[in-house]
């Protein structure tokens, strides 16, 4: 059947339809949530909730953008109710959730867990790479990380972001240059991968914890961001660490349970989670 004929039924109410095309960008969807969120549960609850609400409102859909589109706007807005009741993280907080880990052995022990347990658990740095760009990106105003995360790890075009957040093109592309501005020179400051002077080099501690026979050094040099950091073009830097995210998808990624685990760790050390343990466990975790 035409791709057509399936939106035309979806808009008569064919909710079989519209999971057909609601299934197309699904994957990504979430990706993208996750990246927002940071929280696989919530992921989950928001990603139903926007195919409940999107198909409750699918006569209002004039096409004038794509579904998909017209979609992640939806998603867009659920997520920004979500993360009003919340902080925007500090540029530290990887620091905090490290400190965490360091200070509280059954924290630690529950990595080596899911490290050992899970086949979504291998670490590899160009992971913890994928992670810290989440991390940064969650130090931005919402509407900066929406408007980067959109246009830099999903492609989407300008036109279509103004849509998404309800901005002019103006207003849009002066986020995306404050926000780009704002990563690299955070990324400058603090990472060690491609800056003698940087604070974090977390990437090189975790393969050691957890790949222990691997050279980190072999590790590192395998990255081509590593090889064009003695250029230190500070843009194509950023732009070299966001091929690599897009290339990751941080909830079906050789090491997404790890990580999950560990952005858990970070989200309990700066406030978003009371307690470590007490949060809601989604099906891959202990």
């Amino acid at each position: 059947m035409e791709r057509e004929d399936i939106l035309q039924k979806a808009l008569n109410g064919d909710i079989q339809a519209f999971q057909t095309l609601f299934s197309a960008f699904q994957n990504q969807l979430k990706s993208y949530l996750y990246r927002l969120l940071t929280d696989r549960n919530d992921v989950d609850d928001l990603t139903h909730d926007t195919f409940i609400r999107a198909f409750d409102k699918i006569s209002t859909f004039n096409q004038e953008s794509s579904l998909k589109t017209w979609v992640f706007k939806i998603a867009t807005n659920l997520a920004y109710e979500h993360l009003r009741k919340l902080k925007r993280w500090p540029v530290d907080a990887q620091d905090q959730g490290a400190m965490l880990a360091i200070g509280t052995p059954p924290i630690s022990e529950s990595f080596r867990v899911v490290h050992q347990t899970f086949n979504a658990a291998a670490y590899e740095m160009k992971e913890h790479i994928d992670f810290c760009f989440t991390c940064i990106s969650k130090t931005l105003p919402i509407e900066n990380q929406v408007a980067l995360i959109l246009k830099d790890i999903y492609d989407f075009p300008v036109k279509e972001i103004c849509l998404i957040i309800d901005k002019s093109e103006g207003v849009v592309k002066h986020l995306l240059k404050d926000s780009r501005d704002t990563m690299t020179t955070v990324f400058d400051h603090r990472c060690a991968l491609v800056n003698k002077n940087g604070v974090c080099d977390q990437c090189s501690q975790l393969n050691g914890i957890f790949n222990p026979k691997q050279d980190q050094q072999e590790q590192r040099m395998k990255l081509e961001l590593v090889k064009e950091s003695k250029k230190f073009n500070r843009s194509e830097l950023y732009e070299l660490r966001t091929q690599l995210v897009k290339a990751i998808d941080p909830l079906r990624s050789t090491g997404a349970d790890l990580q999950d685990i560990i952005m858990r760790c970070t989200r309990t050390a700066i406030g978003d989670v009371d307690d470590f343990f007490a949060a809601p466990m989604s099906k891959s975790d202990l």
